[in-house]
């Protein structure tokens, strides 16, 4: 704190000693503000202006504003957080973007370590591991190992990253998920620095970010952009808070899980609408749930559309620091949130919260979600159903004598069908021969939504060892995986006995990283991929992750479900989803008597007694006290050194990318965007996934021809996601999703456009090039949730270097949004009523923007004029969705990272 207008620093006595803080008592004393009423979300935030007030960008004005929320609060706040999270896939650009600034800064004769992070950033090694084999022993020493030998060039950028850059540190492969580690280890609820002691804060460079706020720590996920400005000492600039409080009561109803309660809430959030707003829970219900718990909800916060989702912290929350081995930290957490009327009790008043809504956590039933959108909660009784409608969709687009095929085999599910059934195709011996529709042929236990949560796991190991005991087993043709979050989980899995039945069902081992929940599930067996092409199959998959979007999990699965752990092992002791769980039986015992799934459930009692005796503080110390060291093969990795990174013309993972390549000085001015025409004319709910895919690079793809004629072999192509460290693969494959559906091309799906005027079909990139060289600039129109799903900035950047100059949607999630004018590109929202249906745009018209080229305020009306091919004409207004003032300096500058290389170069 620089100085101290309002006379509010006052002295924390702690264990270890008295250091200084902000007093938030002492702000509303001066203030006649009532914060004790604000909710937590608003404290926190009002707390980090506060302890900056009288720098550039907080003045005593906005401090009082927010103290006065929220009527009196401004319309922005510059928010800067306490440290940064990031992982790989998109960590790895980002240290590309920070290395290509200290070479720009280099080139122009400036000192290239000033483009050095100013606030901690720890980078989690844990997108790239793959699932290439399962089922075996070995299983996670060869994925590891194939991580390695595919990834040498990338871990090396980011070992050099570690020694060039104070305040960066890496944790090696097969550690653990970002999330699940900054969960049980990094986060500290209250840091003291500096002499200073405030709430701990961050940003991260994944959506899934706000899963550390179950643990009463606020943070959200940005875009690589945004990061990397934050990083250099940048604030984030947040629109003035819009806080929903959720009032949950009673407790869990027993046979259902966290992961129940978290698609339940996805679903009514989600519906409710909070995209840009921030959640709180609080109400009585909240100490029935575990840290654990509330993690796995506040994980999902993407999914529901909110930009965090906070539990304030509380005795669960003092516990859980003890459990995980960071019991030093809890008097000074204790006494800091209770001084700032940060700790929650059952008996505090009810903060004044924006808008208010009611949840009984007694009405959750067991659920799973699918099979394209996290938000689509499935009752297990509906899930059969539910899957009508994907072969309904399978329908439409295969052959006659696929469906005759199809209506062969039974149809579409049938009210009142079994597992066992007519289906004798379920028990033959060969997998391939066995697949149909509706099989599982992946089931897997991912994701840190849920392999944090030790009452989901212990629960899925005992369903096994049941299960086993009972005579059960996996189905031939289901490719089954377990990949913790964290090494502990399989540390208390192996003293609980669970994991020899785990992997008896074949959920052995395969890695500690996302895997299959971001699309890195490797291949099927042969045979049964084989089988599922071959027979125009809409199969599917089950997962304890957070997202199932179209063509995300396996480009091959039509249908994905997210189910908690459990539910999990159940679907791979069925094989399909065209079965009811909840009364239909998962097999026989030795004695032909059917096995239900209510025979090998556990209880609430004894997973509670198998966590008591398995888990221990002790395994978070031994686990997390390695967690930056690594194995052998990090160690003894060649990496370059030194301050500058040597860019190689020969990699095909790392290259320094165009945006800083002969810097000026000046930007370039802003000029109205003149006759340009659609790249593309999409529709609702299109996702980071579609615009820059993170999954396999075919090889008849614009980026596979890349790498083809680089001397790469298909078999070493990796995925998009590990190879955003080069923009050459990046740009060929943005909107290169295989689900990608363009109204410009009825009836196709994948990457392709037309051509205008000379009509054409192309690849879109291939297109992009051809307007590129024929002086064209481009916009895309897209519907509603533009954007959502992974807070991936390739897809911002993809769409910059493919040359679109502006988006016209009608709406945006959060974090695509922002990217874009981070990136320089025009996000415009139709006007309420219109979109291009109603407008009757097709794609094949051009598209004069004005309004803008004369200067812009945020939210400004920017008039589109149309023209379309017989030479009538429309034109309609739009909404410049740059949000804050601060947003058009990035527009301006062509980019954030751009403006803060001038303030560099220019100090």
């Amino acid at each position: 704190m620089t100085n101290d207008p309002f006379g509010i620093t006052a002295t924390l006595k702690t264990a270890s000693g008295a250091a200084s803080y902000v007093s938030l008592t002492k702000l509303a004393d001066k203030t006649g503000a009532d914060v004790a009423r604000l909710p937590h979300t608003v404290k926190i935030l009002l707390e980090n202006i506060a302890r900056r007030v009288g720098s550039r960008d907080v003045s005593q004005a906005d401090v009082e504003g927010l103290a006065h929320w929220p009527n009196g609060a401004a319309a922005s706040l510059a928010f800067m957080p306490a440290r940064v999270l990031m992982q790989d896939f998109t960590g790895v650009p980002a240290v590309v973007d920070l290395a290509a600034m200290r070479s720009a800064m280099a080139r122009a004769g400036g000192d290239p370590k000033r483009v050095n992070p100013l606030v901690p950033v720890d980078l989690v090694i844990d997108h790239s591991v793959q699932v290439d084999r399962f089922g075996s022993a070995d299983a996670y020493a060869a994925n590891l190992e194939w991580e390695y030998r595919r990834n040498r060039e990338r871990y090396a950028l980011l070992n050099w990253a570690q020694q060039a850059f104070d305040g960066f540190r890496v944790v090696p492969p097969g550690m653990g998920i970002c999330h699940q580690v900054n969960l049980e280890h990094l986060g500290r609820v209250v840091i003291a620095r500096d002499g200073w002691v405030f709430p701990d804060t961050l940003v991260g460079m994944d959506s899934h970010t706000p899963m550390i706020n179950g643990l009463g720590v606020l943070g959200w996920g940005v875009g690589g952009i945004e990061a990397e400005a934050a990083m250099l000492g940048q604030p984030m600039f947040l629109p003035k808070p819009i806080v929903l409080g959720v009032r949950m009561r009673g407790a869990l109803p027993p046979g259902t899980t966290a992961t129940d309660l978290v698609l339940t809430l996805a679903q009514m959030l989600r519906a409710y609408g909070v995209v840009g707003k921030f959640v709180e829970f609080f109400g009585s219900g909240l100490s029935s749930l575990g840290i654990a718990d509330r993690a796995t909800l506040s994980n999902m916060s993407p999914e529901f559309g909110a930009t965090a989702t906070l539990f304030p912290v509380d005795f669960n929350t003092l516990e859980y620091l003890r459990l995980t081995g960071r019991g030093a930290n809890v008097d000074l957490v204790e006494r800091y949130t209770r001084e700032q009327g940060l700790f929650r009790t059952d008996n505090d008043v009810e903060p004044n919260f924006s808008e208010v809504l009611d949840f009984d956590l007694s009405k959750v039933e067991p659920s799973v979600a699918g099979p394209k959108r996290p938000q689509d909660r499935v009752a297990l009784a509906d899930v059969r159903q539910s899957f009508k409608s994907v072969i309904e969709g399978v329908k439409t687009e295969v052959s006659a004598k696929a469906i005759a095929r199809l209506i062969a085999e039974g149809g579409p599910p049938e009210e009142g069908r079994t597992c066992e059934g007519p289906a004798e195709h379920l028990h033959q011996p060969n997998a391939a021969a066995s697949v149909t529709h509706g099989s599982v042929v992946i089931a897997a236990i991912t994701s840190c939504t849920n392999t944090s949560n030790p009452s989901v796991m212990i629960a899925a190991g005992l369903l096994a060892r049941k299960a086993v005991e009972s005579g059960l087993q996996s189905r031939p043709w289901v490719k089954t995986s377990l990949a913790p979050g964290s090494r502990v989980v399989t540390d208390y899995l192996n003293k609980a006995g669970l994991m020899p039945y785990l992997e008896k069902l074949g959920f052995n081992l395969v890695g500690y990283g996302c895997t299959t929940c971001i699309g890195n599930s490797g291949p099927l067996p042969e045979e049964v991929a084989k089988a599922v092409t071959d027979k125009d199959l809409a199969v599917a998959a089950v997962l304890s992750g957070n997202r199932n979007y179209e063509g995300r999990i396996h480009a091959q699965v039509k249908a994905s479900y997210l189910a908690s752990p459990p539910l999990v092992v159940a679907y791979a002791l069925v094989g399909t989803v065209l079965c009811d769980l909840s009364k239909d039986p998962l097999g026989k015992d030795g004695n032909g008597k059917p096995i239900y799934l209510k025979d090998i459930w556990p209880s609430a009692e004894e997973v509670e007694a198998m966590i008591a005796s398995s888990v221990s503080a002790d395994q978070f110390d031994k686990e997390y006290g390695r967690i930056f060291e690594g194995d052998e093969k990090w160690k003894s990795m060649p990496a370059p050194t030194g301050t500058l990174f040597d860019w190689s013309g020969e990699s095909t993972y790392v290259r320094e990318p165009p945006f800083f390549i002969d810097f000026a000085d000046t930007p370039t001015p802003v000029t109205d965007i003149e006759e340009a025409r659609a790249l593309a004319v999409l529709g609702d709910s299109i996702t980071t996934d579609h615009i820059s895919p993170a999954g396999a690079i075919s090889d008849d793809s614009p980026a596979g021809q890349y790498l083809l004629e680089h001397g790469v072999p298909p078999a070493e192509f990796n995925s998009f996601g590990s190879r955003r460290g080069n923009h050459e693969v990046m740009m060929r494959g943005t909107f290169g999703n295989i689900r990608l559906r363009n109204a410009m091309v009825p009836g196709a799906e994948g990457p392709w456009t037309v051509h205008v005027p000379s009509g054409e079909k192309m690849s879109i990139y291939d297109a992009a090039v051809r307007y590129e060289q024929e002086g064209t600039p481009l916009v895309v129109i897209a519907g509603r949730e533009y954007g959502s799903g992974s807070s991936r900035d390739w897809a911002a950047k993809g769409a910059a270097l493919l040359g679109v100059k502006a988006v016209i949607a009608e709406s945006y999630e959060r974090i695509h949004r922002s990217n874009l004018v981070c990136m320089g590109v025009l996000p415009l929202q139709f006007k309420d009523g219109d979109s291009a249906k109603s407008l009757g745009l097709t794609g094949f018209e051009t598209f004069s923007i004005a309004g803008i080229g004369d200067g812009i305020e945020p939210r400004q009306s920017a008039k589109v004029s149309v023209t379309r091919q017989d030479g009538s004409q429309v034109a309609f207004d739009t909404t410049v969705r740059i949000d804050a003032p601060a947003e058009i300096e990035y527009f301006l500058n062509g980019g954030i990272l751009q403006m803060v290389l001038r303030q560099l170069l220019a100090a």
